[in-house]
């Protein structure tokens, strides 16, 4: 061995010196395993728990059988239809003392509505009276036990005629209070039953009164179903106050809801408020017992129609289909899949919190083209409007669940 040699295995050995760059490297292989391995236990347990799931979902019951339908592009909210907040203007009248004020009629001053306890009630001076109630007592709130007024009128001797959603077509006399009723709600007619009686209107004499029956399947309650199954069961009837017969005039209706007698009493207009328009059925004339269509396509969809003092028609609804904007109904329209899921997760309530809050109230010639329209974006003073009832130069706006009625001066929009 040289000495060359003898010192290179004298030389001691130089100790290792950890330096940044070397314990990033060796951090970032540690990390990447890491990583590595909390994705593929992430994914495991993911998919352990979605399949199980999806399973489940496929074999939940869901309570729709949606039918598919479909709707052309809503119109442009521009024009006539521009959104503005005149609706805003209103002022809420009995706030907290009725819940549900679903319409209105008036005898001189006087108004009267039915609420969400199955009451009727006169509202005079201020004051609120009880004059009815439809259902059985105590309701508990129970809907199908305490009744549910929704349309009302006033007769030629200023009786009320209304229609209750479960138990049929009363005729009220405000003076005594005496209730009489008029059609059953338990008594079938051609074979369906009458699940869910929603409006009526009645000719100047009071002999002939024509209302809708929103489905012989679902109930009231059931609303939300109803238009998310797009059930096509509902129907227009009359019912003749002397000979006490009831007909059907039109079938095959999705959410037949507010209906009104034109002016010369020649034909109803019905809000079929699934398909966002109005239909057109003639009672009298050369046209009689034909059909069609009043306004399709509307920006919203319908419910109570009632006339303005101008010869034309008040609409109220409570959900619009914005144009530029997003539409849940018109989504999910041709997608019954979809809904099938929805509603075995969901329940009526939580996919109530998804419908944006947009009241709108259109006014429409007598030949159904739109005069005007008053909105009001996201509900912030009118919400869950359901009918525009005008009086002494006044909208009365009705509610299907809001607990007040709005009253808008027509002078101040």
């Amino acid at each position: 061995m040289n000495e060359a040699e003898g010192l290179r295995q004298r030389r001691p050995l130089r100790p290792q010196v950890i330096t940044e760059d070397n314990a990033a490297q060796e951090s970032k292989g540690g990390s990447t395993y890491s990583n590595k391995v909390f994705r593929m236990t992430f994914m495991t347990l993911a998919v352990s728990l979605i399949i199980p799931l999806f399973g489940a979902i496929v074999f939940l019951d869901s309570p729709i059988d949606p039918q598919p339908i479909s709707f052309k592009e809503p119109p442009p909210l521009s024009g006539t239809l521009e959104p503005n907040f005149k609706l805003r203007q209103a002022e809420r009248l009995f706030e907290n003392q009725l819940v549900g004020p679903e319409s209105i009629a008036n005898i001189g001053d006087v108004l009267f509505t039915g609420t969400a306890d199955g009451k009727i009630l006169k509202i005079e001076d201020g004051q609120i009276q009880t004059i009815a109630r439809l259902g059985h007592g105590p309701c508990g709130g129970d809907e199908p036990m305490c009744g549910r007024p929704l349309g009302i009128r006033v007769g030629p001797k200023n009786s009320l005629f209304v229609a209750d959603a479960y138990y049929g077509i009363f005729e009220i006399f405000p003076s005594s209070g005496e209730v009489q009723r008029l059609v059953s709600s338990k008594t079938p007619i051609e074979g369906k039953n009458l699940s869910f009686v929603n409006d009526l209107t009645l000719t100047r004499d009071g002999r002939k009164i024509y209302f809708t029956d929103s489905s012989s399947k679902w109930h009231r309650k059931d609303y939300c179903l109803l238009i998310m199954e797009a059930t096509d069961d509902g129907r227009l009837l009359e019912y003749d106050t002397v000979t006490k017969e009831v007909k059907v005039l039109m079938g095959g209706l999705r959410f037949p809801n507010g209906v009104q007698l034109s002016p010369a009493e020649d034909f109803v207009l019905v809000a079929e408020t699934t398909m966002a328009r109005i239909r057109r059925y003639y009672v009298s004339g050369l046209m009689k017992g034909g059909e069609d269509m009043f306004v399709e396509n509307m920006p919203g969809f319908p419910d109570n129609i009632r006339l303005s003092s101008s010869g034309g028609y008040w609409v109220a609804m409570s959900a619009i289909r914005a144009s530029p904007g997003f539409s849940m109904v018109d989504f999910l329209s041709d997608k019954p899949w979809i809904k099938r899921i929805i509603f075995k997760l969901l329940s009526q309530e939580t996919v109530m919190k998804f419908v944006p809050k947009n009241s709108l109230v259109v006014e429409l010639s007598e030949t159904g083209s739109y005069r005007r329209s008053f909105h009001d974006p996201n509900g912030m003073v009118a919400t869950y409007i359901s009918e525009a009832h005008e009086h002494n130069g006044h909208l009365y706006l009705g509610s299907f669940r809001s607990p007040f009625i709005c009253r808008l001066n027509l002078k101040d929009v």
